[in-house]
């Protein structure tokens, strides 16, 4: 699935060589294969972009254009043209930039006249809605809310006031609290002779049905898939959930909970506050983490974890046990009066 016509324009088509050319990379293959869109290896179709930062184990097929590294080059990689690069991820980048664009808000007026909104749907004063939005039937837009180009947001969904959505799709029953910004960019980086190239985000917001995401948290879109809120999710007030990660349904995260990018969330999943999870791990169904918790490691479904390193809960009452009588020992040694000025 390339970038989704509905939040992004096409600048192109252009050709392989010209794209080689424009971003100082070597062309090897059919000069002339046009490429118009970006995509992921899995999901590109002919005259996508795809990027690969190392060889790949198996042999590859692409039927558009992809991005490599001069060490990968010996791999099996059938494409109808290969860009080899030394810094694959920032030349991705770039001509990321030359074919595909964020659509944007146009004309003066605060709600477009290609919006679709329900005679219904209540819309409080300042609101804006880009073109080519739908707003479903009895939905409440606060006032001072955002609404990005192609948004859908559907029936009976309430976005507090100045909140910000745009490249999502929202069902119907939501609830997206003040100040919480969906769908905006990632973080993603690539380095290149010592500068620092953003990625490109081109993917989408998805909000299944019954979510609530709470006050000021943020919604990050994929950068080249989506990113998911699966149905009944409760997200609290202050959290982050970086681009590509999935969340079950009815997984629930207390305040402060941040989540790296990649993360795959089992349904029914339990975060307490301030919980930190490191990117591409996977957190399976029904998995408790205790408040603070750090977690660098995948998580088994349906246990519970706590610590930083998080580690299973019994593991982590021992640990903490241990050195709770190792400093009462300490304690005991030094008697009173001593151990210090």
């Amino acid at each position: 699935m390339g970038a989704d016509p509905r939040f992004y324009e096409r600048l192109g088509p252009l050709t392989a060589g010209n794209l080689a050319a424009r971003i100082g990379a070597r062309c090897d293959g059919d000069p002339n294969a046009p490429v118009a869109d970006v995509a992921e290896p899995a999901a590109a179709a002919a005259g996508a972009l795809v990027f690969l930062t190392r060889a790949p184990a198996e042999p590859v097929s692409a039927p558009g254009v992809v991005v490599i590294a001069p060490e990968a080059v010996a791999a099996q990689i059938d494409a109808a043209a290969i860009l080899i690069h030394d810094a694959p991820r920032a030349a991705f980048a770039r001509a990321a930039a030359l074919l595909v664009v964020l659509r944007l808000h146009e004309g003066a007026e605060l709600i477009a006249t290609s919006a679709q909104i329900d005679p219904s749907a209540r819309i409080a004063p300042g609101v804006i809605i880009g073109p080519g939005a739908e707003i479903g039937a009895h939905a409440e837009i606060g006032p001072g809310a955002v609404i990005g180009p192609g948004v859908v947001i559907g029936a009976h969904t309430r976005i507090g006031a100045r909140a910000a959505v745009q490249c999502a799709l929202v069902g119907q029953h939501c609830d997206i609290s003040a100040g919480a910004v969906v769908g905006e960019a990632g973080f993603g980086l690539a380095y290149e002779a010592g500068a620092i190239v953003t990625l490109p985000h081109l993917g989408r917001a998805l909000v299944e049905d019954e979510v609530t995401i709470g006050a000021n948290s943020t919604i990050d879109r994929g950068m080249l898939r989506d990113t998911v809120l699966g149905q009944g999710c409760r997200i609290d007030n202050l959290c982050h959930i970086a681009h590509n990660v999935t969340v079950g349904h009815h997984a629930v995260m207390a305040a402060f909970a941040g989540v790296s990018g990649s993360v795959d969330i089992g349904p029914g999943a339990q975060f307490g506050g301030r919980v930190g999870i490191a990117d591409h791990l996977s957190i399976g169904a029904g998995a408790r983490l205790a408040a603070d918790a750090a977690v660098m490691r995948d998580v088994p479904a349906g246990e519970t974890w706590a610590g930083s390193p998080a580690q299973p809960l019994k593991s982590f009452m021992r640990e903490t046990a241990w050195l709770r009588r190792q400093s009462g020992r300490k304690a005991k040694k030094s008697g009173p009066g001593e151990g210090g000025a």
